[in-house]
Parts: C-alpha cells; sequence; structure tokens
C-alpha cells in the first residue's frame, strides 16, 4: 500500500528533520523538500490512473477534451501550490506563501473562463426566452 510507504517516509524525514534543526537548521529545509518530491513521485503512477479513467469516462460522455485538459491542469495548479505554499510556511515565509496562494487563485480562475462561458452559454439556452 501506497499510504504506508508515504507515512513511512514521512516519519523519517520527520525525525531527519527533528536531528538536523539541532546542529544544521539550514539544512531542515532541504529534507522536507527533498520529501515532498519523493512523496510526489511516488503518486505519479496513481495521477496516471486517476488521468487515464477521466480521459475514458469523458469520451464515453462525449466531453470536450478541452474542458478536461483544463480541469486537470487547474487541479494540477492547486496541488503543485499548495506544496509550494507549504515549502514556504515551513520556511518561515509565510509573505511569499500568501503571494503564491493569490497568484495561483488568479490563475485557477483565468484558467475557468471557457469553462464558466461555455456553461453559461449552456443555461441560457436551457431557460426560456
Amino acid at each position: 500500500m501506497e499510504i504506508i510507504k508515504i507515512i513511512g517516509i514521512a516519519f523519517i524525514a520527520l525525525v531527519i528533520i527533528i536531528l538536523l534543526k539541532q546542529y544544521k537548521p539550514e539544512f531542515a529545509i532541504y529534507i522536507s523538500l527533498l520529501t515532498g518530491i519523493l512523496i510526489l513521485l511516488l503518486v505519479m503512477d496513481e495521477l496516471k490512473g486517476i488521468i487515464a479513467l477521466l480521459q475514458s469516462l469523458a469520451s464515453k460522455a462525449s466531453v470536450n477534451s478541452t474542458f478536461l485538459a483544463l480541469l486537470i491542469k487547474i487541479t494540477g495548479i492547486a496541488f503543485l501550490s499548495e506544496f509550494a505554499v507549504s515549502i514556504c510556511k515551513d520556511s518561515g515565509e509565510g509573505a511569499i506563501a500568501s503571494k503564491i496562494e493569490i497568484g495561483s487563485k488568479i490563475i485557477i480562475i483565468s484558467m475557468s473562463i471557457p469553462i464558466i462561458s461555455s456553461l453559461l452559454e449552456i443555461i441560457l439556452k436551457i431557460l426560456p426566452t
């Protein structure tokens, strides 16, 4: 089970970080960053399976593949920005973390405009005039 690997890696990293903070606190952030990257690499296969399933369902439901691609990109941006925000907060840089959050929200909103406009067009077609 992948979750046991993830928790094990996290606990090992936690112990290393606690020990490092006593002697070389500047290296603790590198361990945290490497741990996050390692965990992301571990779940990549699961992520590929989810994307393949979504593509299969979208093709069966005749959903526009452009919208599915946008949704996957938006989800990826949300996950990556949350990862970056966590790293910044762990290193004591809350101001940078908040800027990342604002920037990612603006990007997500701008990317979702085609989906929102398409939904509005569908709603307007359904409503009686």
